[in-house]
């Protein structure tokens, strides 16, 4: 009985474990509808984060300068762009908010963005799923996501969607 119950745990995490990886990773739908419409597509590298509270004190944002590798779609005639997000550390308080996207400083990103229609920032479009980490491939040297796809596949990818 008692390995039975432990076939069935082990069953149940190997399920959950591909479930949880299908599901993080972005369908071409998924990048195609983010590219047609976010108002701006970046490629660049987090230079530097601010967070405050807002004018009532009841919640934390954070505004994320990005210096602007490539613009993808759309242009702000600026190297910068600054990207507001909820959540963020003020003081000794902290929060954090679930499906919103995190920057972390020389974090390099590509990022579908909103326009913010109360200020002149923007935000992620379509909450983390419009965020993507890129790295450097240890291997190969070139850039890719985090989910090993190559980084010049994807603009290219997004630049055809924009297209149509």
């Amino acid at each position: 009985m008692q390995v039975t119950i432990m076939n069935l745990f082990y069953a149940m995490v190997i399920v959950f474990s591909f479930y949880s990886i299908s599901f993080a990773q972005l369908t071409s739908s998924d990048v195609e509808s983010m590219s047609k419409n976010a108002d701006l597509i970046i490629t660049g590298k987090v230079v530097e984060q601010n967070s405050s509270w807002n004018e009532n004190n009841t919640r934390i944002y954070t505004q994320a300068t990005i210096r602007v590798e490539e613009y993808l779609k759309g242009s702000n005639n600026s190297g910068l762009v600054i990207v507001s997000y909820l959540g963020g550390e003020v003081g000794d308080v902290g929060e954090i908010y679930s499906h919103m996207p995190r920057f972390e400083n020389n974090e390099e990103v590509l990022v579908f963005l909103k326009k913010d229609d109360k200020s002149t920032n923007y935000k992620v479009f379509n909450g983390e799923e419009g965020k993507i980490n890129v790295v450097t491939d240890p291997k190969t040297g070139e850039k890719v996501t985090t989910s090993n796809v190559q980084i010049n596949t994807l603009k290219a990818q997004i630049k055809s969607y924009i297209k149509d």
